[in-house]
């Protein structure tokens, strides 16, 4: 059975970590995913110790950061702004107990004309670098292929083969619905399960309306059940790997920026709690 989780992206642009974290508590969720840069605007007003007191009387507690994004290919003072944020991450989350920082793959129609070679040759040399920094911490790495064509990195094939080429403990893979379904519409459900249970840290549930690919982006995420991804397919086979964390609800839905986040994040709730079993 899967818990259930909150990706703050859901209701981001109507609503704070302090709002995030009393709906969440109030509605029963169990996990939540932190965004860094909505982190950075909660420090402003408050300390580590405000954060940590919430989780330490609370039912719901951290889980996982999002995100640290374009990570393959950066220049030296890109790749110096990156590690900056992505150390803050981990000093925040070995003070709270928050145990993964999700990474994604760099998007840029400079770089589509990588081969898949030099793709996994960039992405093993950073996951490493990365997960030097993040260790000491005790936080654990989990990389996200983004399905969408404009990310280099966009199959859960290849996100594995360079997870395992890696072979870190600390480094492990995100699920996704949407990605999963933006790359072959979900032709292969079973290679889910072909994931060992080791490496499979997160798992985004959403799902998404029914668009032509070239169309279909990820504002168009929707709740679970109400698209076309074949939700409770895919929530079965991510339990099959051995899974049994949560599933991290994360939509990028304009339509419900624009709704009050406690309506967003009860419905939430209703709509994953079919999938969770």
């Amino acid at each position: 059975m899967l818990k259930l989780g909150f990706n703050e992206a859901t209701c981001k642009e109507n609503s704070s970590v302090e709002k995030d974290l009393e709906l969440c508590e109030k509605y029963g969720y169990d996990y939540i995913e932190l965004r860094l840069d909505m982190l950075k605007e909660y420090f402003k007003t408050h300390t580590i110790d405000d954060l940590k007191a919430f989780f330490a009387k609370s039912h719901l507690k951290p889980f996982a950061f999002n995100s640290i994004e374009d990570i393959n290919f950066r220049t030296p003072e890109q790749w110096e702004k990156l590690v900056e944020l992505f150390t803050f991450g981990c000093e925040v989350a070995q003070a709270i107990g928050n145990k993964y920082m999700i990474v994604v793959p760099t998007m840029t129609d400079e770089y589509s004309t990588k081969t898949e070679k030099e793709v996994f040759e960039d992405s093993v040399e950073v996951l490493n670098k990365l997960a030097d920094i993040a260790e000491p911490y005790g936080v654990c790495c989990s990389f996200e292929p983004i399905g969408d064509r404009r990310w280099c990195c966009n199959s859960l094939r290849q996100a594995l083969e360079i997870v395992q080429a890696v072979n870190r403990d600390s480094v492990g893979l995100t699920v996704d619905c949407i990605n999963f379904y933006m790359h072959d519409k979900c032709a292969d459900v079973d290679f889910i399960r072909k994931v060992p249970k080791e490496k499979l840290f997160v798992y985004h549930i959403n799902d998404c309306e029914d668009l032509p690919f070239g169309v279909l982006d990820h504002c168009h995420r929707i709740m679970p059940g109400k698209g076309c991804i074949p939700v409770a397919e895919i929530s079965k086979a991510v339990m099959d790997a051995g899974y049994d964390g949560p599933a991290c609800l994360e939509l990028f839905r304009p339509e419900y920026w624009d709704m009050d986040a406690e309506e967003v994040i009860k419905m939430g709730a209703e709509c994953c709690a079919p999938f969770l079993k």
